[in-house]
């Protein structure tokens, strides 16, 4: 059932996965073993999205689809997670720069540094530098996280690295980047501190850097 979950949201059918995510919720399946599965439908769309075989359209009920199915599963979570529900380990910004509007990767990010004991504050999209500088002094978080998809948001990083430097903020904060095309080269290029290629080392990172495992 969980290869059927893959294919229905990779082949577009959000009714139909969100009634197989329910179904494998209520007979027990760990809400993160359906979320790996979410990633591997996510790996589908992205390469027919480059192949030109999806577009924008498909990417937007793909992201539509996730944040539903992203509820039911913290649903479920918050259940056995509700006693350390304001117990957590670190806070952190999040945002997809100025000039990319791609959300899917930021989403499943956000809900898994959520569930794992991060207070997470979401900026959404398209956020200017000035914004991200906003959100630090006001959540004063430990860790900054930028996500981008396309090649043209690396320069909106390295500026938004460098408004949070000119700010007096950069000693405060551990910056990690992430998205499809992001790589040791870039990370140097805009002066984040690392990287992710996914959600799971984006949550591995946060971990490291708050001291954790």
């Amino acid at each position: 059932m969980l290869e059927k979950l893959v294919d229905a949201i990779a082949g577009m059918r959000e009714e139909e996965a969100i009634s197989l995510v329910e179904e494998l919720l209520d007979q027990g399946i760990e809400p993160l073993e359906i979320l790996k599965k979410c990633r591997a439908a996510v790996e589908i769309i992205g390469e027919k999205y480059e192949k030109g075989e999806y577009f924008m359209p498909e990417l937007i009920l793909t992201g539509e689809m996730l944040n539903r199915i992203s509820s039911l599963a913290k649903a479920k979570m918050t259940e056995s997670l509700e006693e350390d529900e304001n117990k957590y380990i670190g806070k952190v910004v999040l945002g997809t720069v100025k000039g990319d509007i791609h959300d899917i990767g930021k989403n499943i990010v956000a809900f898994m540094l959520d569930t794992n004991g991060f207070k997470v504050y979401d900026l959404g999209v398209d956020v200017p530098s000035s914004k991200f500088v906003e959100a630090i002094k006001e959540y004063k978080p430990q860790i900054v996280g930028m996500s981008a998809l396309l090649t043209l948001a690396f320069d909106k990083m390295k500026d938004t690295v460098k408004a949070i430097e000119d700010a007096g903020l950069r000693d405060q904060v551990k910056i990690m980047i992430g998205g499809a095309p992001i790589n040791d080269q870039i990370k140097e290029y805009t002066g984040a501190d690392g990287w992710g290629q996914d959600a799971v080392e984006a949550v591995s990172l946060a971990k490291k850097w708050m001291g954790g495992n």
